[in-house]
């Protein structure tokens, strides 16, 4: 790659070299943390650095036999994207596009697209994704949803749970000195007040509590949360673990982690129980995700969430209607369900600092929790 053309592509990605000091442009290329590619007049690969290796999940040899039809459809818009850059001879952005294949599947991404005179119809790509800030914009929405459950809670509990224990203890009364056919009635009811009592309890757990925190290793609340769903739920399914051994502790509370993750596993194996998939299997998974900071907007605060950890199965997806309200309380698609299990798993996650993220398709559901790490202050605490 010639000089000319890499301090074409450092200016694209604004990071262009000193006019007094000239480094090494290849290594400094090298470096960036953002994905930067070089496609030729063929769409072949001419140029990427390690951000777009990582990002691509391909290495520089791989990608140096392959086209970028290899990687994407044809009737993709990046494809677009590139002939308006050739023919106009101008940079050009694009917003929330998607890049899926077998290969590669990406969403939310923006892709900057630039022409370089000097390679006559070859075009600089410069990839970024958006992905976690969107994430933290949704987590921000479902903690303020799981807020006004909060509330709503409060009230409940106030002033339909004293009612119900008088409703309750009529009917009680009705049973024991009523005929059979009004005994059953009075059973109704009875049943009745303490599945509205059960709701209300379970709603009063999205209260605003401050939680215990304390150093956590992730990998023993999997074990956990593993060994209770293969004796009860998930026992005929098989369940397989994909662990960094290395990850260091979350700073967290092992109960609600627990709790979280068991929820996510519960309905992994629900949704492949209620499909025609016969080899259901469920992946728990964790990695460590170097350089991962999300700035809170509207706040100086920045979160350090390198801790991934990551639950997936092979069920037939979660319908596309549901997907953008999916952490919203009393969104479900279960006949049975009451639609609060994945709020409470946002409000869980959110109160910990941290951020989740699900990606699902036929055949691939994943729920990816972001969660913080053991605070260098707090190393000297035991472990959960």
């Amino acid at each position: 790659m010639t000089n000319a053309v890499t301090r074409r592509m450092l200016a694209v990605v604004g990071r262009a070299p000193s006019p007094v000091r000239q480094p090494d442009l290849g290594l400094l290329l090298g470096a960036l943390p953002v994905p930067v590619v070089l496609i030729d007049r063929e769409d072949r690969f001419r140029f990427a650095n390690l951000a777009a290796q990582e990002f691509l999940g391909i290495s520089a040899a791989q990608l140096a036999l392959l086209g970028l039809g290899d990687l994407v459809p044809p009737d993709n818009p990046l494809f677009q994207l590139i002939a308006q850059v050739r023919q106009a001879e101008v940079t050009i952005a694009d917003h929330d596009l998607t890049l899926e294949s077998p290969r590669l599947r990406k969403q939310g991404i923006t892709v900057q697209a630039a022409p370089l005179p000097e390679e006559p119809g070859s075009v600089l790509l410069v990839l970024q994704d958006a992905s976690a800030a969107r994430a933290l914009d949704r987590q921000l929405s479902f903690r303020s949803a799981a807020r006004s459950v909060s509330g709503m809670a409060a009230v409940l509990a106030h002033e339909v749970k004293n009612p119900l224990s008088g409703i309750r203890g009529a009917a009680q009364l009705l049973e024991a000195s009523v005929t059979e056919p009004d005994r059953e009635l009075a059973v109704l009811i009875r049943d009745e007040a303490d599945r509205i009592r059960a709701l209300v309890e379970r709603m009063e757990i999205f209260g605003e509590k401050p939680i215990t925190r304390g150093p956590v290793n992730i990998h023993r609340v999997l074990g956990h949360v593993r060994r209770l769903a293969q004796t009860g739920f998930a026992a005929h399914l098989r369940i397989s673990e994909a662990y960094d051994p290395s990850l260091p502790p979350v700073w967290g509370n092992r109960d609600q982690l627990v709790q979280v993750l068991l929820n996510l596993v519960k309905n992994a194996a629900e949704a492949i129980t209620g499909s025609d998939e016969a080899n259901g299997e469920i992946v728990l998974s964790t990695a460590f995700q170097h350089g991962m900071f999300v700035a809170i907007p509207g706040s100086d605060t920045r979160l350090y969430l390198p801790l991934v950890v990551s639950v997936r199965d092979n069920g037939p997806g979660i319908p596309e209607d549901i997907k953008p309200h999916l952490f919203e309380a009393f969104v479900t698609s279960k006949s049975t369900g009451s639609g609060l299990g994945l709020a409470l798993v946002a409000k869980v996650v959110g109160d910990h600092g941290g951020l989740i993220e699900m990606d699902s398709r036929p055949g691939r559901t994943e729920f990816r929790l972001h969660l913080p790490v053991l605070p260098d202050d707090a190393a000297e605490v035991g472990l959960n």
